[in-house]
């Protein structure tokens, strides 16, 4: 069942749930991300940036729709991370069910004009869009763009940019961060800021760089208001990870000896956020 961004997110928003958002980078772990979403019987969104859709290529969107149109889940497809009108077009243009503007980086008037922007060119065709306001950290190089700094977001700027730009759902800054953290690290969530948010604003909310925090905060981010968590790092080192144990084996060269236990250990991983959420078995308020 495809749908758009907007059609997941109300739902979640209205039930107090959040539904995992898992970045894919190839068609296996798309494929692993359905088959464990079916199992749980959750909502899901596939989520790929421009670099992963640079890496994967346009044409595997029309897989993946296709796969949707199939499940018995409801499913949409985001661009995520998008920095500019030309690549919001180009997601109007590949398929994708949902969009996201970026500018979190730029000052909040340069913000509000390019989401407003990107609000103007996807809503005429159905597609809902997501803005940021504020900013990500940024752990390691592997990971998606995020400051040495996180700017947390005002609660009172957040009702001012939905009221600008007119998008569905706001990724706000409560101090995650995109990638690994490192051992030393603790990273810690303001949740008091997010009850903040959450009271401000009516939209559903979204928290980027959702890998590695604890279980315990993200479960209660997921019951405070957020209703969408991205998940890159978590699911990607988990596929990987065993990915390099199979192939410490010189002999093995099949995919079909390769992935099948890597996609199992990205599947576990990805069950676990799907359970941390509390989007299992809430594909049937659909």
């Amino acid at each position: 069942m495809l749908l758009s961004g907007d059609d997941l997110l109300q739902v979640a928003n209205k039930h107090n749930f959040a539904i995992p958002a898992f970045n894919i980078s190839d068609w296996a772990m798309c494929r692993g991300v359905f088959d464990i979403s079916e199992e749980k019987n959750s909502p899901l969104i596939i989520a790929i940036h421009p670099d992963e859709l640079n890496h994967v290529g346009v044409e595997l969107v029309l897989a993946i729709r296709e796969r949707a149109h199939k499940s018995h889940v409801p499913v949409a497809i985001h661009f995520d991370h998008g920095a500019n009108i030309p690549q919001m077009l180009l997601g109007i243009q590949s398929g994708f069910t949902s969009l996201m503007l970026d500018a979190s980086m730029l000052p909040f008037d340069e913000n509000v004009a390019l989401t407003k922007a990107a609000v103007d060119v996807a809503h005429p065709v159905g597609l809902s869009v997501e803005g940021e306001l504020g900013t990500i950290g940024k752990m390691d190089e592997e990971a998606e763009d995020g400051t040495e700094d996180i700017i947390y977001t005002v609660p009172e700027d957040a009702v001012r940019f939905i009221e600008l730009t007119g998008v569905d759902s706001l990724a706000v800054a409560i101090g995650t961060s995109h990638g690994i953290y490192p051992k030393w690290l603790k990273p810690e969530l303001k949740l008091e800021l997010l009850k903040e948010i959450k009271a401000a604003v009516s939209i559903p909310v979204v928290l980027h760089g959702g890998s590695a925090n604890p279980d315990d905060e993200i479960a209660q981010a997921a019951t405070l208001g957020v209703n969408k968590i991205n998940i890159s790092s978590d699911i990607k080192a988990a596929y990987h990870g065993k990915m390099r144990e199979v192939l410490a084996d010189p002999g093995v060269r099949e995919p079909n000896t390769i992935q099948p236990p890597s996609l199992d250990a990205m599947k576990t991983e990805a069950a676990h956020k799907i359970d941390l959420f509390g989007a299992a078995g809430k594909a049937t308020l659909y």
